[in-house]
C-alpha cells in the first residue's frame, strides 16, 4: 500500500474507532506521525487528501480538526466531482436523480410541515412571469432543494444537492433551446406542490418522475442530434 494511502487508513481507523470524534483536534504532526509509525511527509499528504473530502479541517495557526462528519459536509465534495463529467455521463447522473428525487418528493408529501409547504408555495408565487432564465434556474434549484430537505432525510437531501451540477447545466441548455420550457417547468412545479400539499405521495412521486424524465429525454435527444451532426460532418 502506498505510504499516503496507509496514512489515510490509519487516520480513518482512529475516527471510526471513536478515538478521534467529530470536532476533535488531531495531535501535533510530529507526535501523530511517530505514534502511527509514519513519516511526517506522508502524514501531511494524508491530511491534505482528507481535508479535500471534508473529513478534516485544517485551520492555519490553530491545528487540524475532524469535521462534524455530517452527511451534508461529507457529500459536499460530490458536487465538485460530478462537475467534471460532461456529455453522455451527465445522463447517468440524471438517471440517478430520476430515482432519488421522486422518492424524496413522496417522502416530503408525507412529512413536510405545513409551514415549509407554505414557504414552497411562496417561492413559486414569487417568480415573475417575465423572469429571466437565471431567475428561473435559481428558483428551480431552490424548489428542489426545499423538497429534498422536506423529506426529512439529510443523506438523501445531500445526495440530491450533490447531483445539481450537471442537472443545472441541463436546465440552462433546455431553457435556451426550448421555447415552452419555462411554461412547462412552472406547470410541473405547481403539480408537484399540489400533490405534496394534498398529502398524496404516489401522485407527487409520479409528477417528480415525469419532471426529471423530461429533462433527461431532452438531453438524450440533444446529444443524439449533436452526434448525428458530427458524423454527418465527418462523412462530408
Amino acid at each position: 500500500m502506498p505510504v499516503t494511502d496507509e496514512a489515510i487508513e490509519k487516520i480513518k481507523a482512529m475516527i471510526v474507532s471513536g478515538e478521534l470524534r467529530p470536532g476533535s483536534r488531531l495531535p501535533k504532526e510530529a507526535d501523530l506521525a511517530e505514534r502511527l509509525g509514519l513519516s511526517r511527509s506522508s502524514l501531511r499528504e494524508a491530511v491534505k487528501a482528507l481535508s479535500l473530502i471534508r473529513v478534516l479541517d485544517v485551520r492555519q495557526g490553530d491545528g487540524t480538526y475532524v469535521t462534524s462528519l455530517s452527511p451534508e459536509v461529507l457529500l459536499d465534495a460530490l458536487g465538485f466531482v460530478v462537475d467534471f463529467h460532461q456529455d453522455n455521463t451527465v445522463l447517468e447522473f440524471l438517471e440517478v436523480r430520476r430515482i432519488l428525487e421522486p422518492a424524496a418528493t413522496a417522502m416530503a408529501a408525507r412529512v413536510m410541515s405545513d409551514e415549509d409547504i407554505a414557504a414552497l408555495r411562496d417561492l413559486l408565487d414569487g417568480l415573475d412571469e417575465d423572469a429571466s432564465l437565471d431567475e428561473l434556474i435559481a428558483n428551480d434549484l431552490e424548489f428542489h432543494r426545499m423538497i429534498a430537505a422536506g423529506s426529512g432525510n439529510t443523506v438523501l437531501c445531500s445526495l440530491i444537492e450533490g447531483l445539481s451540477g450537471p442537472t443545472t447545466r441541463a436546465r440552462i441548455w433546455r431553457g435556451l433551446t426550448e421555447e415552452d420550457a419555462v411554461a412547462r417547468t412552472r406547470q410541473q412545479h405547481r403539480a408537484i406542490l399540489d400533490a405534496i400539499a394534498r398529502r398524496m405521495p404516489e401522485v407527487a412521486h409520479a409528477w417528480a418522475t415525469a419532471h426529471v424524465a423530461g429533462v433527461e429525454q431532452w438531453l438524450r435527444d440533444t446529444l443524439g442530434e449533436a452526434e448525428s451532426h458530427l458524423w454527418a460532418d465527418q462523412d462530408a
